[in-house]
Order: structure tokens, then sequence, then C-alpha cells
């Protein structure tokens, strides 16, 4: 629904009046943005059946976006069921192209699932690495619950899109920055113009499915995808009436030139760890601060009362003598990894570094592909390094100096020489980082922002900066009346691997009854799905600490800050 600063009950009874007349013929509408003005309410499942065969082969025109595109057209419709949270769903499969201005850059290859019984609303997924691929339509939120069911579950109709390029077959999932030589597809994808195009074709197309548009509109995204429901609710602040964003590289081009310094660190003869003594590290951290929270089990939920100092594990004179020490060049890169990162040079963004990553992170042995890989990075980039520095490989090859053949170890992010003009210029596409959702919220936009302490690939440090930002830009008060985030004790990036905390809470119901009954999210608490314990969700910088009872239980613990 097209929100209101107005807002309230009478915004909505006007909007399903228009929805009524929309339906009897008598308005017609044009336009993205117009579009969603025409949605009924309707918090049941509906009877609505999507008119699936009338949709093949349709035409989208340009004027359906509010960016330029040269149009799109449905590749195919067709009706399908998926199990879904347990639950056979019927649904209209969508596939869709939007056409880009450029004749020689790709096109956004988009999907719907248009269900049966639809819920009148409509949620988007994000992405993820460079993207490449469209997302799992059948999937649950970012640290979705296990015990409710998926937005398509819920009659939801999902979309999602590739963000305007196609990944190799060849190459690693969700790591092929090739696109990067073409502008049009740079700014698809790191920019966030690819998320408003296909939002835009979308309620396009489910208008014509349905024969109105939804009453609410969501997204939900974690790491890239994070970044991009940031980014869409500071450049599009009416697109979505509700947000998730989980894990956001939301200053992306900061994070890159802090994984290249890191990959040249991590380069150096003798300075990598391996995955023994990157058990060893997590391990001596754990035992040094899991107690500080008042409960050993294996979670440290205040990280920032963690202190520990990697030189306890030093090897007798500081040579690498094995698994059980660190040599002096490991402790060295165990150190660069876990301080900020800071470059000694203007770019256009503004930005000055990074915050690096805490010892619980790139540490953890469990992950060791979204921490320090497996193997030393080198040129050619070895599959078995570390995610962050095969996408700096990426980055250097195709978004920087555009020469698929340079050596990624050759760019030093803090001396970039001929290179800086480049980095400054791409600053102002990748880090898209103002904090100012003064819009969003005046549209009465509402935001759930998640992190897990224990991310690997991208910190939380970063998050609570730019939580922070909000906060110093728009006032405590005024940032309370539409933004919760909450840091997770434990919980790694996506719940890769085996992480110690596997968070799973049911942000969508909470940004549900925020945006449509005006409830804040209250007493939330995240349930660990591996291991069948739950734990209070605070709000940052407030972190659960253990007063007594059954420690698998959040009501044994209180939120002190």
């Amino acid at each position: 629904m097209r929100r209101s600063p107005v807002g309230g009950v009478a915004v909505r009874r006007f909007t399903a009046l228009a929805a009524m007349v929309l339906l009897a013929g008598a308005i017609p509408v044009h336009g993205a943005e117009q579009a969603t003005a025409s949605a009924p309410v309707a918090a049941e499942r509906s009877t609505a059946v999507p008119r699936c065969a009338a949709l093949a082969g349709t035409r989208i025109p340009a004027s359906a976006m509010s960016l330029p595109t040269t149009g799109g057209r449905v590749v195919s419709a067709s009706v399908m069921t998926s199990v879904v949270s347990g639950e056979t769903v019927e649904h209209c499969r969508v596939d869709a192209e939007l056409f880009p201005v450029d004749a020689s850059a790709p096109a956004i290859g988009m999907r719907l699932d248009l269900p049966h019984g639809w819920n009148r609303k409509a949620l988007m997924f994000g992405g993820g690495g460079y993207n490449g691929t469209v997302p799992d339509l059948t999937q649950n939120v970012p640290f979705g619950p296990a015990d409710q069911p998926a937005p398509l579950a819920r009659r939801y109709a999902v979309f999602a899109g590739d963000s305007g390029h196609r990944q190799s077959p060849a190459a690693p999932p969700s790591l092929d920055g090739s696109f990067g030589l073409n502008d049009e597809a740079l700014h698809n994808f790191a920019a966030g113009d690819a998320v408003k195009k296909t939002r835009d074709a979308a309620l396009f197309l489910i208008r014509h499915a349905y024969g109105t548009g939804p009453a609410e509109v969501y997204f939900a995204g974690g790491s890239t995808g994070g970044r991009e429901a940031l980014v869409a609710a500071q450049r599009w602040p009416t697109a979505f009436d509700g947000v998730i964003s989980a894990y956001p590289a939301w200053n992306n081009l900061s994070e890159v030139l802090d994984l290249g310094y890191l990959t040249q660190v991590l380069s150096r003869p003798g300075a990598f760890p391996g995955p023994q003594k990157q058990g060893l590290l997590y391990d001596s951290v754990i035992d040094a601060c899991d107690g500080l929270d008042g409960a050993e089990d294996g979670i440290v939920s205040n990280p920032r009362g963690c202190r520990f100092d990697p030189a306890v594990l030093r090897c007798p004179s500081g040579a690498d003598t094995g698994p059980t020490c660190l040599s002096d060049p490991q402790i060295g890169a165990v150190r660069a990894m876990s301080s900020p990162f800071r470059w000694p040079y203007r770019i256009a963004s503004g930005e000055t570094g990074y915050p690096g990553f805490p010892f619980l992170s790139g540490a953890d042995m469990r992950t060791p592909f979204l921490g320090f890989g497996t193997t030393a990075p080198a040129s050619p980039m070895p599959v078995t390094s570390g995610y962050g520095m095969q996408y700096w490989d990426q980055w250097v090859k195709y978004f920087l100096t555009r020469d698929p053949r340079h050596d990624p170890l050759d760019v030093d992010p803090r001396r970039p020489g001929k290179w800086l003009a480049r980095i400054s210029h791409l600053s102002t596409v990748q880090d898209r980082n103002d904090t100012d959702l003064g819009p969003f919220a005046r549209a009465g936009g509402k935001l759930i922002l998640l992190h897990g302490a224990a991310d690997e690939l991208v910190s939380h440090r970063s998050t609570n900066d730019y939580y922070q930002r909000v906060r110093d830009l728009l006032g405590p008060r005024a940032t309370r009346t539409f933004l919760r985030y909450y840091l997770v004790p434990g919980a790694n990036h996506a719940n890769f691997g085996t992480p110690a905390f596997a968070a799973g809470t049911d942000s969508l119901s909470a940004l549900e009854r925020w945006v449509e009954e005006d409830h804040p999210p209250a007493r939330t608490v995240v349930t660990d799905t591996a291991h069948h314990r739950t734990r209070p969700l605070c709000e940052y910088p407030g972190w659960p600490r253990y007063r007594g009872g059954d420690p698998d239980s959040a009501a044994s613990f209180t939120c002190t800050s």
C-alpha cells in the first residue's frame, strides 16, 4: 500500500474504496508508483487465483518502471505446486526479463510466485554476494523461524531478481564479478537500481494476475540483500512498507578495501593460520570470554566485553612450531583482521575506514570459508581461500582495473596509486550510504535490522556504526518510531555451516504487526534452531545476561547494556 504521513485508519479505508472502484474498471492506473495506491487490505487468505495463462508473453512497458529500461517481457508462466514449510502450495510461476538501455548490458532476470489464495501482500527477496542468480522463492526470510511458514506458504506473492546479470556456471556461487565490465550492469547491482526495476515490474505483473495490487509490499534480504534493503529504504522511501535487513554489507566498497588489505596480509610468508590454528584461536576466545555473561554455553553474549590478546598463544621465540601456537606473523594477521582498517586518502563517499572483525568471527574453525579460508590467498586466487579474498579478486579484476588478468595482490588498498580516482568513483556507486531514513520514516516505513555477533564475512561493528549514524542524524526518539536493531550473540553469517547459535526469529510477523497494526516489536525471542534453546532478542546495545534458571530458556536471561 502506498503509505502517507497522514497514515492511520482513514488512509486504509480510502485505499480499500479506491481498490473496489479500480476493480470495477472505473479508474485506470498507470505507472509503478501510482499502482501501489490501489490495493485493498485483507489480512486473511483470499480465494484469489492468478490469471496465469494470460501472463505468458506479456510485455512489460518501460513506463511501468521508474528507472530507465527498454521494457521487458514474460518468458514463461505456468501453474505448479511446491512444498513450502511442509505445506503444498499451488501457485503461478512467472519468469521475466527486463531489458537494458545499453544494448551491450545483460537483461535483469526475475521470477514471481503468485499463490492461489493470495493474502493481498507481496514480498521481495534480496540476493547475496555478487548475485547473478534468482534467489529461491520458497525460502524464509533471513534468520527466519523454523516453526513458522515461509512467505509463500503464508500466501504472499513473492518475487526476486538476479540484479541484472547471470553468473557463470564455472564460478563459485555468488563469486562472479565479471558483469562489472559494463556500467549499467554495475549500477544495477552496486547502486541497487535492479531492486527498484524488479519491484516495479513485479507489481505491474501482480496487478495483471489478480486484477489489483498488493495492500503491503515488504522486502527481506541478508548480506548483499541486506544492503539492497537499506538502499531501497533510503533511495525509494515509498517503495516498501516494511523492510528486514540482516547482516547488511551496506558500505560495500569500504569492506572490499579492508578485505583487500587482509588478502595482502594473509598472503605474506608464514602469516596464514591454517584450520587447526583457527580452531585453537576460536576455542581460546570462547574459554576466555564465554562466562562473562553469567552462563558457560559456548556463546559470548557481550562481544564488547570480550578482551582477548592473541599473544597468549605465541609460539616460543615467535617461530611456527606447530598447531598448538601462533607464530609472530600469524598473530600479526589475526590482529589485522580484528582491528579497524583506515586508509590515508580521501574518497568521494566520505568513508575513511572499516571497523574490522571481532575474534569471534574470522577465528571460527566451523566456517573457515567465510573467514580466513583453508589456504592462503595467492595469484591466481585459490577457491579454498576465504570468501572475502575471492570477492576482492573479482572486484580488482572487473570493478577496479577491468582487466581479467590483473593480479589481485598487485593493488594495495593503503597506497592505491593510479587506482585512487577509480576507487573514489566506485565509492559513490557501492557505498550508497546516506543514512537519512527520515523520508522512509515519515512515509510510515518500518525497518527491522539484524546481525550476528559472530559474523565472519560482514562485521557487525559496521552495522553498529550504521545504526548509530541513523540515531545521530534523526535522534533516538525519532529513530525508535520506525527502526529496531538486534545483535544476536553467537550467530554467524546467514547461519552458514554450524554456528554456535543458529538464529531463528519471526521477524516477518513482527514487521506485519508493526506496519499494519502499529504495534512495534516487544519481548522478542530468538531460537537456536540447532540446539533447541532460546534467548531474548535484545535491542542494541543491549545483550542477554543470565540471571538464573534453565540456561536454555529465554526467561532465564535479561537484556542489559
